[in-house]
């Protein structure tokens, strides 16, 4: 519900001139997969790359965000999709201020990643699909949630008991069950260059 009473506070310095300062253009890297294809793996990866590279970054990883700003939330589809909105919310905000963010969530629904593109600039979102396949998500399980789910013990799992929704056209697309992290890593970064984001 809007509040009239509530207005957008104009800042004297533009998101422009906060990325100048930085030398690169600011975007949200948004790594989707299912639970175990290996997006938090990569997205740290890339950022450890990017430090390198000495660009400014922020990762935003879904446990973590679920043990502060969205305590409280479960997994039903309507939270997931609070989840999703929150965490979009959070990544413009960094973006304005010349943040390339990296952002590991399952979003499982295509409809709540479109959302958060639209709430940024056009170029600005890049979604990179860790296209892991199910059964070698589920032979990783790093975290025993699988066999969770495929036991009962665990409700509303995606790939199992909810939908995964696959990107249709992700800028980026990592097959970790074919591409080693270093290779994974340098086809980001190559993406970024070839785009004008890691301005020199």
């Amino acid at each position: 519900m809007s509040n009239k009473n509530i207005i957008w506070h104009e800042h004297h310095v533009l998101k422009q001139e906060r990325s100048k300062i930085k030398n690169q253009k600011p975007c949200i890297l948004w790594f989707t997969g299912l639970s175990g294809s290996g997006k938090s793996t990569i997205a740290n990866a890339v950022e450890a790359k990017l430090y390198e590279l000495q660009k400014h970054t922020y990762l935003l990883d879904g446990d973590n965000i679920r043990m502060g700003l969205n305590k409280g939330l479960g997994f039903s589809d309507a939270d997931r999709v609070e989840n999703i909105r929150r965490i979009g919310e959070v990544a413009k905000l960094f973006v304005d201020s010349g943040l390339i963010v990296l952002s590991a969530f399952i979003s499982p629904f295509q409809n709540d990643r479109d959302s958060v593109r639209r709430v940024v600039e056009e170029g600005e979102f890049i979604e990179v699909f860790v296209d892991t396949p199910l059964e070698v998500c589920e032979q990783r399980d790093p975290k025993g949630l699988y066999k969770k789910a495929r036991s009962g013990d665990m409700a509303n799992f995606t790939g199992i008991s909810s939908p995964y929704e696959a990107p249709k056209k992700a800028e980026i697309e990592i097959q970790t069950d074919r591409m080693s992290i270093e290779a994974s890593v340098e086809k980001i970064i190559d993406y970024l260059e070839k785009n004008g984001y890691l301005i020199c």
